[in-house]
């Protein structure tokens, strides 16, 4: 079964330009999209069929290969395709775009490099700390197995006394070649895999890999005002190299743990504290505990509410790298008393008796919008 054209699947001409083609594939993917017609077969399959053929021309060495030879171009088995394509064809040009994309970073399957060489993996250790600990910074020791450089052939991955030798296949290269009807395709070496080198006699050590496996130990410098989230980078520090290649790096991921009294937000840091109501009435003071282990007297003033809150300025958390701190935030919640004597609810009552709309005016200009909305529904 023939599969339709893509620029007629995306409604568009031949001369498109790029924003003409994202335009019509948006346009289609938000009518044909299964999220918009639950339980239609039809939607599914065609929306599978604009993402393949936005994919494809939207990628200008793609759009260009298929111009020229249409679906053949990326099927297994040519599909009437021009002379010389055939059932590999599309293996051998994904190869072609490896080359064009892959090696524009500086990788090659991976990381390797002709001569053996391969760059190691980067690695990732997850850290807990305090908050105390993002407070004032600290120093950690880091215990994780890793590869290293192999000691017995010093990362050439070779028997000790013997060198690895040029591969046979490529010449060295790393790449070879292969006629496909009027093209000449390029590809891997099959045989070193790309290195242009190949091991005959591999070092018993590290099995001709390099490197061997140890734990390491190491020390990292956590700053202050770290936060959660925050990545440490230790250049060099990952896992070692394939056959002398350099090293990856270590990505240390620093995740902060719940504190018992203090909320972050950024560098300010926020806290609850309960205060009688008596405290709240009359006005007094209280002290709250600081990320530095001390303690602050919080002024309250006369006519407290519960909810109100206190700002203590350059009390909470250092800005990274920098002599400035974030404020500390501290809000009062009101404590209503509990298991009252006798005594103690004759002398609220008596309290309560002597109130009048000054002394709760909040509560007093609540009920009273109240009545009036009530009176006004009687009318």
């Amino acid at each position: 079964m023939s599969k339709t054209d893509y620029y007629e699947l995306l409604e568009v001409s031949r001369t498109c330009n790029d924003g003409e083609l994202k335009s019509a594939y948006r346009k289609l993917a938000m009518k044909w999209h299964p999220d918009k017609n639950p339980g239609n077969a039809e939607a599914e399959v065609r929306f599978k069929e604009i993402s393949e053929a936005y994919d494809c021309l939207k990628d200008p060495q793609k759009r260009a290969a298929y111009d020229r030879f249409g679906h053949a171009a990326f099927e297994n088995g040519g599909g009437g395709g021009g002379p010389g394509f055939g059932a590999d064809f599309a293996s051998t040009f994904s190869d072609i775009f490896d080359d064009l994309f892959g090696m524009a970073g500086g990788r090659r399957g991976g990381g390797g490099q002709r001569g053996g060489r391969e760059r190691g993996a980067d690695l990732r250790y997850n850290m807990e700390i305090t908050l105390e600990e993002a407070f004032s910074g600290k120093n950690a020791t880091v215990r994780l197995p890793t590869s290293i450089v192999c000691e017995t052939c010093s990362g050439s991955g070779a028997k000790p006394g013997t060198q690895p030798t040029t591969c046979r296949t490529c010449g060295g290269a790393g790449r070879v070649r292969q006629a496909q009807g009027f093209f000449t395709l390029e590809r891997t070496c099959p045989s070193c895999q790309g290195r242009g080198q190949v091991i005959e006699d591999p070092c018993p050590s590290c099995a001709g890999a390099g490197r061997t496996t140890k734990e390491r130990t190491l020390e990292v410098a956590i700053p202050a005002g770290v936060e959660d989230g925050t990545r440490i980078r230790l250049a060099n520090e990952g896992e070692a190299g394939m056959r002398g290649g350099p090293p990856g790096d270590l990505y240390i991921f620093l995740s902060l743990a719940p504190h018992e009294f203090f909320q972050r937000d950024g560098a300010d840091l926020f806290c609850r504290a309960p205060i009688s109501m008596v405290t709240a009435a009359l006005g007094g003071t209280f002290e709250v505990p600081t990320i530095e282990g001390d303690t602050h007297k919080v002024k309250v003033p006369e006519g407290t509410q519960s909810g109100k809150r206190f700002r203590l300025g350059g009390r909470g958390m250092p800005v990274l790298r920098s002599r400035t701190r974030g404020d500390m935030y501290v809000q009062v919640v009101v404590e209503t008393p509990q298991n009252l004597t006798r005594r103690q609810r004759e002398l609220l009552t008596e309290f309560e008796r002597e109130c009048s709309g000054e002394t709760h005016p909040e509560s007093s200009g609540f009920f009273a919008k109240v009545k009036d909305f009530f009176a006004g529904d009687a009318d």
